[in-house]
């Protein structure tokens, strides 16, 4: 069972989820929580075609890779849980 500074807190994390559920219990309309967002970098050229011969080796997409790299350095700087 869950304790409830748990639930708090996953209800905190998950509310963009819950208001989405709401939203859709509302209209019946069910619309994404965490629409994608494209950006530009200039990146260097030789670390781009290594990473993107890495990522079609493994059959990675390129950018969820990116999103897991940031995802972990966030974590690290303790932006995010």
């Amino acid at each position: 069972m869950l304790s409830e500074k748990r639930i708090k807190d996953l209800v905190k994390e998950k509310e963009d989820y819950l208001n989405a559920l709401e939203e859709f219990d509302r209209t019946g309309v069910l619309k994404k929580v965490a629409p994608k967002v494209r950006f530009n970098f200039t990146l260097d050229e030789m670390l781009m075609a290594d990473f993107r011969k890495v990522c079609e080796a493994e059959r990675i997409p390129m950018s969820r890779q990116v999103e897991d790299l940031i995802r972990k350095f966030l974590k690290e700087k303790g932006v995010v849980k």
